[in-house]
């Protein structure tokens, strides 16, 4: 006897973020682990027929994990927000897509009868990102010690690793410019649309419904609400852009020696990147059974992911694939999409992504801005993605969308969302 098991529908209730602080910012005080209980315990708010003690797991990615987020920040997290101890929690990290692939897992769940009702988000603080010391495999070493960096990129790299592969990720941006023949003023024009995108969706209050801000204590009186994502520039110009020395180009082929093509001068600048941040993200995933214990409407229903991997040095490439697969897995095409969100890492990247969409309409991609304005903590950046698409499907009232993200060393994360 043949036996069909049919997957469960996977709803995304209700999804809420931070706002989104620059490096050394708003947020700089904030632990990761009490951004991400704050973001959790400001989506169950929302939710009061809920009780928590339902939430059969919590899935956050964390794309660092070396300093305040260790141990497990999902476990970490749903304590600190209150969630009964009952509740267990799950850390991912995929890099940059550790919050779209803690949806991933947490749909996965509901959709195979796992669980009815799953917490699903993001988190990163890249400010208080610790500086890391290794250890020596012989005691008492003589020779100095090298501190690293943990806030982002290579470190501690293995050297039988292929070093192309290492290069720094600005530099693997440079190279999907050479590729593709992106120019320094398209970077800078797509960055410059990214801000004035974001801005005009601030005046329009379009990010309220997603946006719980965070009480930031003081070192004296009451705690001060942070609430608007803090690198948005709405009077950046291509002037001042212009201005910007290159950040990767010049200095790595000293630095680094990396191989890559002979093409002059660099195009990758900090303007026409995405900058370092902090922030939180949670969503609320549930199937049927689990949408009627919310006693909410849903924003939108997750119906197809998609998973790719390409040369480590081209990793910005990689959504290209993802992308295609899960929209076949929905059994849909770009015509059918109402709004792609394509994480901004570099501006040469997307535009490199959008060259390898030629049926693609780029009016549709990231209506309120990308992480070139908004910002990019890492772990968080994919959960918001999701939380934005859906939030733009539910005001539209039906539609598909897409959130996807390149990830270092050379992959792509993609999700269909429809309503």
């Amino acid at each position: 006897m043949n036996v069909v098991n049919r997957l469960n529908t996977v709803y995304l209730v209700d999804a809420v973020r931070t706002p989104i602080g620059r490096y050394n910012g708003a947020l700089a005080s904030v632990r990761p682990d009490d951004l991400a209980a704050h973001a959790i315990r400001a989506l169950l708010a929302r939710t009061p027929a809920l009780d928590p003690a339902r939430i059969e797991d919590v899935y956050v990615g964390n794309a660092n994990g070396a300093g305040e987020e260790n141990r497990n920040v999902a476990r970490m997290a749903a304590l600190l927000a209150g969630l009964p101890t009952s509740v267990p929690g799950v850390t991912v990290n995929r890099l940059c897509a550790s919050g779209l692939e803690a949806v991933v897992q947490a749909a996965r769940a509901i959709a195979v009868g796992d669980a009815h009702l799953a917490l699903a988000g993001g988190v990163e603080s890249m400010t208080r990102a610790p500086y890391v010391l290794p250890k020596n495999d012989r005691p008492f070493p003589a020779a100095h010690a090298e501190l690293y960096s943990t806030t982002l990129g290579w470190r501690m790299v293995n050297p039988a690793m292929n070093p192309q592969w290492t290069i720094p990720l600005g530099e693997s941006a440079e190279l999907i410019a050479d590729k593709h023949k992106i120019s320094r003023e398209q970077q800078d024009e797509f960055a410059l649309h990214s801000h004035h995108k974001a801005a005009a969706a601030q005046e329009q209050h379009l990010f309220d419904a997603e946006v719980t801000p965070v009480p930031v204590p003081q070192r004296t009186g009451e705690p001060v609400p942070f609430a608007a994502d803090e690198c948005v520039r709405p009077d950046a110009s291509l002037t001042a852009m212009a201005k910007l020395k290159p950040s990767f180009r010049t200095a790595s082929e000293a630095r680094w020696g990396s191989p890559r093509p002979k093409a002059g001068g660099g195009t990758v600048t900090a303007g026409n990147a995405s900058p370092l941040n902090d922030g939180a993200a949670a969503l609320l995933l549930a199937d049927e059974a689990g949408l009627k214990a919310t006693g909410r409407e849903p924003l939108a229903r997750i119906s197809a992911t998609g998973v790719s991997a390409t040369d480590p040095h081209y990793f910005g490439l990689a959504p290209v694939e993802a992308v295609n697969r899960a929209l076949a897995k929905a059994g849909k095409g770009f015509d059918d999409l109402s709004v792609l969100e394509l994480n901004e890492a570099f501006a040469a990247q997307v535009l490199g992504c959008l060259a390898e969409w030629p049926d693609f309409d780029p009016a549709i991609l990231n209506p309120q801005g990308g992480a070139i304005a908004l910002g990019h903590p890492l772990g968080a950046s994919g959960a918001r993605l999701a939380g934005t698409v859906a939030h733009q499907l539910a005001r539209r009232g039906t539609g598909t969308g897409v959130a996807t993200l390149c990830i270092g060393v050379g992959q792509g994360l993609a999700l269909v969302l429809e309503r």
